[in-house]
């Protein structure tokens, strides 16, 4: 680069020294932060695909299951589910240990199963007992009578007997603990009863003197 002169002559312009930049020094404590601030970013990264990708084998309800009903094999199905954060379904592998016991709660089909909608409680009340009443299909209130379904027994007149000793009426409130049908197509409805009330209804029951009338449906 030139100048002229008031002459006219040219000359060479002095040059300007370079301008040095300073650079900045790096704390070694701060490059260290970042870098196990990177580092613990691609360890969640990796821990929340590995915990997406992670599949496990659970029981779910393959058929609908009611209250108070003890669970069996062909209720429940095996898959296999992804991920599964918040949730504690009961494991494929534990199926033996759940098989027997009783729903706390209705079962939906395709819903996971959980300890939480289980017993092993009895359904017995304080003070009742269970009793095993054998009835013909004539002689059952629906279609199929489920566990908490509630029930009146009623006593029929006793034909053999004369004056009021014949009649009927008396009443009992039961409630359905199980149900099950034995080869002779008659049905067996397992009841919970008041103490007090068992002999008077074995008595009838034996004499075939019991009427049964659904009351409420679970």
């Amino acid at each position: 680069m030139s100048i002229v002169t008031r002459n006219g002559t040219p000359v060479d312009a002095p040059v300007a020294p370079p301008k040095v930049v300073r650079q900045r020094r790096v704390r070694p404590g701060l490059l260290g932060l970042a870098m196990l601030l990177i580092a613990l970013g691609g360890l969640g990264a990796a821990f929340a695909v590995t915990s997406v990708r992670a599949t496990g084998s659970y029981l779910a309800v393959a058929r609908p299951v009611e209250v108070g009903r003890q669970l069996s094999a062909a209720d429940l199905v095996a898959v296999q589910v992804s991920g599964g954060q918040g949730l504690a379904p009961v494991p494929a592998g534990k199926l033996d240990e759940v098989v027997g016991l009783r729903t706390a709660v209705a079962l939906t089909p395709g819903t996971l199963l959980t300890r939480g909608q289980l017993t092993d409680d009895p359904l017995l009340g304080p003070g009742q007992q269970q009793l095993a009443l054998g009835l013909e299909p004539s002689q059952v209130p629906a279609r199929k009578l489920h566990a908490g379904d509630k029930l009146l027994l009623v006593s029929t007149p006793d034909d053999s007997a004369d004056g009021p000793a014949r009649s009927g009426g008396t009443r009992f409130e039961a409630t359905v603990i199980d149900t099950a049908t034995p080869e002779n197509d008659d049905v067996v409805v397992y009841l919970a009863l008041a103490v007090r009330d068992v002999p008077a209804v074995v008595a009838l029951a034996a004499d075939d003197r019991i009427a049964v009338v659904l009351t409420e449906a679970a």
